[in-house]
This record gives structure tokens, sequence and C-alpha cells, in this order.
């Protein structure tokens, strides 16, 4: 299977193409390599196979962040040390 290689040509939408570099480059490879990546894959799952991804958060969970850094920094909200006064607290 290794051995002589050959080139392909894809035709692809020049923004969608600077999108995928930008990405294949974050994920440490180039286009060729990602679509080499794919087609084996692919030819040993016999399906369109998997997801590789930065798992960038959603805006819900980014929200969620950002509010947890709004309260973490905020002198008015009380913090504990002591679980069992967390929870007697939690009751009240």
């Amino acid at each position: 299977m290794a051995g002589s290689t050959t080139n392909i040509s894809i035709r692809m939408d020049a923004d969608l193409k600077a999108q995928a570099d930008t990405l294949f480059n974050e994920l440490g490879m180039n286009l060729s390599t990602a679509f080499n990546i794919f087609v084996r894959q692919s030819l040993r799952e016999g399906r369109i196979p998997f997801d590789v991804s930065l798992n960038r958060p959603n805006a819900e969970t980014i929200a969620a962040m950002q509010e947890a850094e709004r309260i973490a920094k905020d002198p008015n909200v009380k913090g504990y040390t002591d679980m069992p006064q967390l929870f007697a607290d939690l009751d009240t």
C-alpha cells in the first residue's frame, strides 16, 4: 500500500480552504495530511468516520464560564472553606 503517491485535485471555496488550513495548522497538520487521515479512517471503518475537533465550547458553556469568573472575582459573594458550613447555609 505504501510507496508511490499520486496527486489529486479538489475544488473548494477559497474561504472554506482558508478556514480548513487554519484549523489543521492548529492541529499540527496541513490539508493534505488531514485528507489522508480522513481517507484512511474511512477505509478502516467503511464509512465517513470520526470527529477531530478543538473542543470549542458552545455559547451556553462560554456564558457559564464568564459567569463563574464574575462570581469568583465578586468580593460580595461568600466563599467557603468549610463544607459543613456550606451545607448548613444551603439548608437555610
